[in-house]
């Protein structure tokens, strides 16, 4: 299937993808319940930002590397899990990836290269190796999707105006780019960014076991 790459962002972009997306809040729902203000969702998002989403972009932008010339994933994988300690975060991005990876094997059958249980930017970073998707717009991908997840949970959990939602992740967009040129030249997994949240670690933690919830993370 040969699509221009624009085209193939925005569908990687879309949140009604039949993925399972819809199932998290990037922890937004416990960080409400922990005393999160909903005024300062965009502070939350930038946090998120200048740590989780560059952990998570680089990530995805090595496995597109490496899966471009057909190296095996494992060492990011293993670097990956090492600066994801939450461990309802690490369980959450393979559940994601799984149905990222469905959905690629009925796209491109037999072309990826990931397994079962790989988390979602390692997955995200395989279609882009196979579908012509260049490093620095799958790393702005990477952040506007954790961005909006995090939006269009609040929507939910704290209903408000949607313009100002749009507004908030265009910010945090913003505020991600001036790290593409560092996250799209990675080439040595050990090198994969180490920015650690542990507010939100906690926060993720604590929604794996909410025992009401609107999101399973």
């Amino acid at each position: 299937m040969n699509v221009p790459s624009t085209t193939l962002a925005m569908m990687l972009a879309d949140s009604r993808l039949p993925i399972g997306a819809h199932v998290s809040s990037n922890a937004l729902e416990a960080a409400l319940l922990g005393g999160l203000s909903p005024g300062r969702i965009g502070e939350y998002l930038a946090t998120r930002m200048d740590t989780v989403a560059r952990v998570e972009a680089g990530a995805a932008v090595l496995a597109r590397h490496l899966a471009q010339r057909d190296q095996p994933l494992a060492a990011l994988h293993a670097e990956w899990a090492a600066r994801t300690p939450s461990r309802a975060q690490r369980r959450i991005a393979a559940v994601l990836g799984d149905g990222l990876r469905r959905l690629a094997d009925r796209l491109w059958p037999g072309s990826l290269s990931t397994d079962a249980g790989s988390p979602r930017p390692l997955v995200l970073g395989a279609i882009a190796a196979i579908a012509g998707l260049g490093p620095r717009d799958l790393a702005r991908l990477v952040a506007y999707d954790d961005a909006q997840t995090v939006v269009a949970a609040a929507l939910k959990l704290e209903p408000g105006d949607p313009r100002q939602g749009t507004a908030l992740v265009l910010e945090a967009c913003a505020r991600f780019e001036p790290h593409i040129d560092a996250l799209a030249a990675l080439q040595d997994p050990t090198l994969l960014p180490s920015a650690g949240a542990p507010q939100i670690e906690g926060w993720s933690e604590d929604q794996s076991v909410l025992p009401r919830r609107l999101f399973r993370a």
